[in-house]
């Protein structure tokens, strides 16, 4: 069993503070310059859209009434108190791992922040083909999903510790 070690994790830490700034800064000025759900194109893919997500990922939960705000605020605090001991426990040589937690760390704060103070979180990236979109989404959101990417790729092909040693 490993123990906390909180100073060797601060980086890791870092990381998600470094996540949430670029967020909420990034949905500060989406809110600001945006007009609610009138796209500002960027390219002929790829749009820029203020809209409101009530609910979880791809607009889960959007229109269930208002529960969901608490559930979902929940969910991300438990999920974030787990990732910070996770992050704390991780040997040295786990550094992919460890990035990949603290991407989806800072993703899952930026969101719960916007949940939070605002009842719903910020999305305003659009990428479409034709009158196909995918659902908005924000800088936490793309952190979530780089983690997570990462947390895959790393359980494949990383660096394999030993059962009972170091890496070998």
């Amino acid at each position: 069993m490993h123990k906390l070690n909180v100073l060797a994790a601060l980086k890791w830490y870092g990381v998600a503070l470094l996540v949430i700034l670029l967020d909420q800064i990034t949905k500060n000025v989406a809110s600001h310059v945006l007009v609610l759900h009138q796209p500002e194109p960027i390219t002929s893919f790829f749009n820029f859209t203020l809209r409101h997500n009530f609910g979880a990922a791809f607009s889960m939960f959007h229109d269930a009434g208002g529960w969901q705000r608490w559930l979902l605020a929940l969910l991300a605090a438990g999920v974030s108190v787990l990732l910070i001991f996770w992050i704390a426990k991780l040997p040295k040589q786990k550094w992919m791992e460890a990035l990949a937690l603290a991407l989806v760390l800072g993703g899952a704060l930026g969101n719960l922040y916007d949940r939070m103070l605002l009842g719903y979180v910020v999305d305003f990236i659009v990428v479409h083909y034709k009158e196909h979109e995918w659902p908005a989404f924000n800088i936490a959101d793309s952190a979530i999903c780089i983690g997570a990417a990462l947390l895959v790729w790393d359980s494949l092909f990383g660096t394999k510790i030993a059962k009972y040693g170091d890496a070998k």
